[in-house]
């Protein structure tokens, strides 16, 4: 693999990262209480604590990420699920389980 397909590759990868971001804004914006919070999101804002999302909406917002990435989110993986990060891992795995 030369340096510029590894490029491109990273490319996509980050762009696809990006794209999971928005989408999770898109998903929790109905439930944030903090919109000038919402607008900063990024991989270390955390649902509860940064956008003021209680904990009967964060099951809401696990619900959206199920329907909008066709996905299946177990109670263990839910848990995990309290940041953008952590979120965005559980996306990934299982998206990549399928």
């Amino acid at each position: 693999m030369d340096a510029l397909s590894l490029k491109n590759i990273l490319k996509k990868t980050l762009m696809n990262r990006e794209d999971a971001i928005q989408k999770l804004k898109y998903i929790v914006k109905p439930y944030v209480k903090d919109e000038a919070a919402l607008e900063k999101i990024n991989e270390n804002t955390d649902f509860i604590n940064d956008l003021n999302i209680n904990s009967a909406n964060l099951v809401d917002v696990v619900l959206d990420v199920e329907e909008v990435f066709d996905i299946e989110i177990d109670a263990e993986s839910m848990e995990k699920m309290r940041d953008v990060k952590s979120a965005l891992a559980v996306i990934e795995e299982k998206i990549s389980a399928r």
